[in-house]
């Protein structure tokens, strides 16, 4: 900082602000150092002592009969009525290109606060947006795969080798009554729940095949769920047959069915 005000008071910058041949950028500079450095003020105060000093010495001695023009010229000026504006010499002030500047910097600063206000609400609008586009998706692909398999199963139902066997209940579930569909060929099992009785919140239906000797779950129906529910296809099975069994227990067995169906012979 030391060689650059050095390099300042050592150029003809001071002289020509003096003398009124300095451009507006280089009053700026020039106002900076004059208010930042005392050595740059007191060169400056030097510079117009001297030109003071100067002009005084090379000033042209006034006519004598000039005081006596000028008091006429006054006179006159008097009796017109015209009046003398008395020229008072100023300070040097701030130019109104810097308060200008200084004025376009805050709005800058305060435009540059706003776009960056709207900047972070697009950039939270975006991400809403892309995130319910996500949403979106995969709700195609959930309903895809939906259409899909009802589609597989409406092409299941139409197939001619697919056999129908209707559930009806017995005294313990009169209300019962459910369609199975079973294609020995593919080896596929659906149950299409029509109407299953309320039961209480500790028990559920469960699904068996009857073997030749043993019964094998083939897993829980779901009252609440109203369409084809897939179990699995158990070759060689006799029968089928739906059961009341409390949850959580490890004692099922389908000795007590509420409803049953048997299911045709390969042979027949």
């Amino acid at each position: 900082m030391e060689k650059t005000l050095q390099k300042f008071l050592q150029s003809d910058a001071l002289e020509r602000y003096v003398k009124g041949e300095t451009s507006a950028k280089e009053d700026l500079k020039i106002e900076s150092f004059i208010n930042l450095y005392p050595e740059a003020k007191s060169s400056f105060e030097e510079l117009q002592q001297n030109l003071e000093i100067v002009a005084k010495a090379n000033a042209v001695k006034a006519p004598k009969n000039i005081l006596d023009k000028v008091k006429v010229e006054i006179a006159k000026a008097s009796e017109k009525e015209i009046p003398v504006i008395p020229i008072q010499r100023t300070a040097r002030k701030t130019p109104w290109y810097a308060i200008a500047a200084s004025i376009v910097a805050l709005l800058f600063a305060g435009s540059s606060f706003l776009m960056y206000q709207k900047n972070q609400d697009l950039i939270k609008e975006n991400q809403m947006v892309l995130n319910e586009i996500s949403d979106l998706r995969n709700d195609i692909n959930n309903n895809s795969l939906l259409m899909n398999n009802m589609k597989r199963q409406i092409q299941e139902l139409n197939n001619p080798e697919t056999e129908k066997y209707v559930f009806r209940g017995n005294h313990r579930a009169k209300n019962l009554k459910t369609v199975a569909y079973i294609n020995p060929i593919d080896k596929t099992s659906m149950i299409d729940v029509v109407t299953l009785p309320q039961i209480s919140n500790d028990k559920n239906y469960h699904v068996w095949a009857e073997m030749e000797d043993h019964f094998v779950n083939l897993g829980i129906l779901d009252p609440s769920e109203k369409k084809m529910q897939e179990v699995p296809y158990m070759e060689d099975a006799l029968g089928l047959s739906i059961t009341i069994e409390p949850k959580n227990t490890e004692n099922s067995s389908a000795n007590d069915a509420v409803a049953e169906i048997e299911l045709k012979s390969k042979n027949n």
